[in-house]
């Protein structure tokens, strides 16, 4: 049931045409055959994983339990896991210490039928304002809909900070299920209940080697019944940096040598440590430099925009649709006959990821420190400064659960913006495509390992302080292994690194809140999320006086290629939409 499209069948003239336009986005997007299920007042179409995985679906008489994504549920996974969860999940009243994953759970017990996320929301199930549609995929849920009309702050947010936050998507009738509630779906048509997802704001006062016990302990719980279940079908990243290098010791662990992959140049950094970590365990490593993965040639570019258009679900992270198919097949790659790819991003949440002092800080502090990623040479009239910074400061507050709380907050509560606002929004997408061809797992995000990480005292997070012990403790011999830091992981991070992260510290908000448009005013900027993005190229697909998007940016202003990027992305989704655009 990794694709998900549910509709109200109480006007066949919407629900008819809702129906057969998603099937037909499903199929371009990679999906065989979709199965119909009736459920009283709507109608289901539902797919398993492109490539193979874990039951996850499994119906017992009138009743049935099935998710998109990835899931876990009292250290089962597959058949076992639903067959526990159909006995005994509460979907208004869930005890999150025995669930796993990122998900969209849907449950019909009883002649009751519910649908939920996971707890912090991250896989993604859209609906329209009347909440007569909820799909897993954007591009399915815009078909479904007579008109669609951007919506400003979330076209802001996109280009801006990469993906909107929040519940919002950067149309007006279009938002995603938040974390706060689980809907019901009766004949009557869609009724939200409450969920309550408490979590700590304040620090935890003990030493550092009772929290990496503490920490271990959760994070071993999460792995071990993923590697029970896949052994060595495991796809793992390696890098550089802590994150991923955290995640191969948590297998390494379980005793689990996985599949190893690194993406990079030859010469980079990152190639070079991961090619040495493992030619000293005496296994290989997968490297593949993405922009030379095939060449495209400018007749070809138009089909391969296309592919990625559908591959991506329509707005991918960066705007990436503008590459040469390689972020397509490096995901089919990491689930090879249904195997698991495992990531190590939310990793920061046991860092200082804000780079704030320790202290109180409002939300409005982080929004202005953190999500001021703009020039405002760069926009229209339509561009509020204001509005927007107070947007994303309301969705932040949203988020932690303390909504309207405008003064300053404990610095827990601060901390909870990272995985309940910032890798929601920032990972929410990947999650979701890669759960498309198979599972994926994200230790990080999961809610035992967050709120564990949540008590961790701010001088141990401080330039990874407390992510290298942990590692440390797990397994030595990777952590004594060079990085990217310029130092290894055995011990206290170095100078370097720690002066690196104080200088940020240490800048005053207003100045933070400036910096991304000081900085454009000295020098061009980008990312390395790049692609084929010369106006050759760019013209066989999209027109490049920017018509649509020019009424939000003035597009000859911009001088940062990533930015640019999503908005030529932008403008590719609406050239698709045709007049179904209102003006």
């Amino acid at each position: 049931m990794t694709a998900l499209f549910l509709v109200r069948n109480d006007d066949e003239s919407f629900a008819g045409p809702a129906i057969a336009d998603a099937r037909a986005e499903f199929a371009r997007q990679g999906f065989g055959a979709m199965e119909e299920l009736a459920i009283p007042g709507w109608r289901l179409l539902h797919a398993p994983y492109i490539q193979g995985g874990p039951d996850n679906f499994l119906q017992i008489d009138e009743d049935f339990i099935g998710y998109a994504g990835s899931f876990s549920f009292d250290g089962k996974i597959g058949k076992a896991a639903l067959e526990t969860a159909l006995e005994s999940l509460d979907p208004v009243a869930i005890d999150w210490s025995g669930i796993g994953g990122q998900f969209v759970m849907l449950l019909h017990k009883g002649g009751r039928t519910f649908l939920f996320t996971d707890s912090f929301a991250a896989f993604e199930i859209y609906h329209d304002a009347d909440r007569r549609i909820f799909s897993t995929s954007l591009l399915a849920a815009m078909s479904g809909l007579p008109q669609l009309s951007f919506h400003p702050q979330g076209v802001y947010e996109h280009v801006f900070n990469v993906m909107p936050i929040g519940d919002d998507t950067v149309f007006e009738e279009l938002k995603r299920l938040g974390p706060f509630e689980a809907i019901e779906l009766t004949e009557q048509g869609a009724v939200s209940h409450a969920v309550e997802k408490p979590m700590a704001d304040e620090f935890g006062a003990r030493d550092a080697g009772t929290h990496i016990e503490a920490q271990h302990a959760a994070l071993a719980q999460v792995v071990r019944p993923w590697v029970a279940h896949f052994g060595e079908r495991i796809f793992c990243p390696l890098s550089g940096g802590l994150d991923s290098r955290l995640v191969l010791a948590l297998l390494r662990e379980q005793d689990c040598l996985p599949s190893i992959f690194c993406y990079g140049a030859e010469g980079e950094c990152d190639v070079r440590v991961a090619r040495d970590i493992c030619a000293a365990l005496g296994t290989e490593v997968d490297v593949l430099d993405k922009d030379l993965y095939r060449e495209i040639s400018l007749d070809a570019f138009p089909a391969q925009v296309a592919r990625n258009f559908h591959d991506h679900d329509g707005l991918p992270n960066f705007g990436s649709i503008f590459d040469n198919g390689a972020d397509y097949y490096a995901r089919q790659k990491r689930h090879t006959d249904g195997a698991l790819s495992v990531s190590g991003g939310c990793g920061e949440v046991f860092r200082n990821f804000f780079f704030l002092p320790d202290g109180r800080f409002t939300a409005a502090d982080v929004a202005r420190a953190f999500y001021a990623r703009y020039s405002l040479r760069d926009v229209t009239d339509a561009f509020d400064e204001t509005a927007f910074l107070r947007g994303i400061e309301d969705k932040m507050l949203h988020g932690i659960g303390r909504d309207g709380d405008r003064g300053a907050l404990p610095r827990a509560a601060i901390e909870r913006i990272y995985p309940a606002v910032r890798c929601r929004s920032l990972f929410g997408h990947e999650i979701s495509l890669e759960a498309r061809q198979g599972t994926y797992l994200m230790p990080f995000l999961e809610q035992p390992v967050a709120a564990q990480a949540l008590t961790l005292p701010l001088a141990l997070k401080n330039a990874g302080r407390f992510e290298a012990a942990l590692l440390a403790a797990i397994d030595p011999e990777l952590a004594a292994m060079p990085s990217c830091y310029g130092h290894d992981f055995s011990g206290p991070p170095g100078l370097r690194h720690r002066l690196s992260e104080w200088s940020t510290r240490r800048r005053p908000i207003a100045l933070r809140q400036k910096s991304y448009a000081i900085q454009r005013r000295f020098r061009p900027m980008g990312d390395e999320h790049g692609g084929l993005e010369s106006d050759d190229y760019l013209r066989r697909v999209i027109d490049l006086d920017y018509p649509i998007m020019r009424r939000f940016f003035r597009v000859g202003e911009i001088g940062d290629s990533a930015v640019m990027r999503r908005i030529a992305n932008l403008e590719y989704l609406a050239q698709q939409l045709g007049s179904k655009l209102r003006g």
